[in-house]
């Protein structure tokens, strides 16, 4: 008797055990439903942030580049007003394809699936995001590139460069930049979709695929190729820039005219590189550093999901850091307008008033205090003048 009702015991311990850990695993369950869905919805606010703010920004770019470029004072700019609007009308168009699918995605519970069944969207995604982004790498080192050119050498690019030679520099960069975007669709690289499920990009780890390291090492070599033919010929621009600005110095209305133009040019071009750098720069170096180590971020869901707690810790912050520097990358489509067009007419002004304010201010005391010293000096020459007249 006894030992039935220890038995009957045991076996209601143990239903009440095995109804404890169901109740207790299904609301961990609802607390990572709620826990997802609230970060679904507070993330869904940064790419429709981006997406209005980057239209607003390059539309209104485009607008003054369409009015500056009708003007027939402005024939020597109109190579340099064509870069800045093709640039601005690559950004634009990055945002309008990419953005309201991002977002789409973030509305159907990060669920890619039932928003692209298919997996076709996911190769579109793909190709918009390495053409818009290797596009506007390029245009803004044919802007370096010119700038250069007409800084350096200006007979040379006064007789040569056109406005057709520029717009079929244009073309050329589209069609190259396209044409190697469609590579894995023709089978060379792949498109996987990466953390945390909202977007597709280059897959960096996965070596079976033919041509997939060789796809994203010549994507991320590019960039920073880009990267660097755009720092080196802005580098060379301010340069001349500061030597003209020298050997016009003087006090003429025209000099005076030329420094304020070179200081308003190289605030602008050191703004570019910064903007340049900040944004493009993790993104390529952490790419080569996934494809060294055979990691791709479309593999954190399964990697965090099968790993330890220390493992799968690191995992998330590596996937995270590149959700962030993907981000970066993308912050550039909306900082361009700015930094090339828009802030040149808003702050280099102010800020080269309040330099010249400051400089004055300057000179003034200097004048003030000049002043002062012959004022002190005129006693001292009277009464030397004095002593020579009384011992005469």
């Amino acid at each position: 008797m006894t030992t039935d009702n220890c038995d009957s015991l045991e076996g209601s311990q143990t239903i009440i055990g095995q109804m404890l850990e169901s109740n207790v695993s299904k609301t961990l369950r609802e607390g990572n439903i709620t826990k997802n869905s609230s970060c679904g919805s507070v993330s869904v606010g940064f790419p429709i942030t981006m997406m209005v703010t980057g239209m607003v920004g390059n539309s209104l770019a485009l607008i003054l580049v369409c009015i500056s470029y009708r003007k027939k004072e402005n024939k020597r700019k109109k190579s340099f007003l064509l870069c800045i609007g093709s640039l601005a009308l690559t950004d634009l168009f990055g945002q309008l394809l990419t953005s309201p699918i991002v977002i789409s995605v973030y509305r159907a519970n990060l669920k890619w699936e039932r928003i692209d069944p298919s997996g076709n969207l996911c190769a579109f995604f793909g190709v918009c995001m390495t053409t818009f982004g290797l596009c506007a790498l390029f245009l803004a080192s044919a802007m370096a590139i010119e700038r250069a050119m007409a800084i350096t050498n200006p007979h040379w690019y006064s007789n040569h460069m056109k406005t057709s030679v520029t717009k079929q520099t244009l073309v050329v960069i589209w069609c190259l930049v396209l044409l190697f975007a469609l590579l894995p669709i023709a089978g060379v690289g792949k498109y996987t979709r990466q953390w945390p499920g909202t977007w597709c990009f280059i897959s960096t780890g996965d070596s079976e695929v033919p041509g997939n390291i060789f796809f994203a090492i010549t994507f991320a070599v590019l960039g920073i190729f880009s990267l660097l033919v755009t720092l080196s010929c802005n580098v060379v621009t301010i340069r001349g820039l500061i030597i003209r600005c020298k050997t016009k110095s003087g006090t003429s209305q025209s000099s005076k005219q030329w420094e304020r133009l070179t200081t308003e040019t190289v605030i602008q071009l050191l703004g570019i590189m910064c903007v340049l750098l900040i944004c493009w720069s993790p993104l390529l170096v952490l790419m080569l550093r996934m494809i060294s180590t055979q990691v791709s971020s479309h593999e954190c869901n399964s990697r965090a999901g099968t790993s330890n707690n220390a493992t799968g810790r690191d995992v998330h912050l590596d996937c995270n850091f590149f959700l962030t520097v993907i981000r970066l990358a993308s912050l550039n489509q909306i900082l361009d307008p700015w930094v090339y067009l828009l802030l040149r007419e808003i702050l280099l002004r102010k800020f080269c008033l309040v330099a010249n304010a400051v400089s004055n201010c300057s000179i003034e005391e200097q004048k003030e205090t000049q002043t002062v010293l012959d004022a002190l000096k005129k006693p001292n020459q009277e009464s030397k003048d004095l002593c020579k007249s009384q011992s005469n």
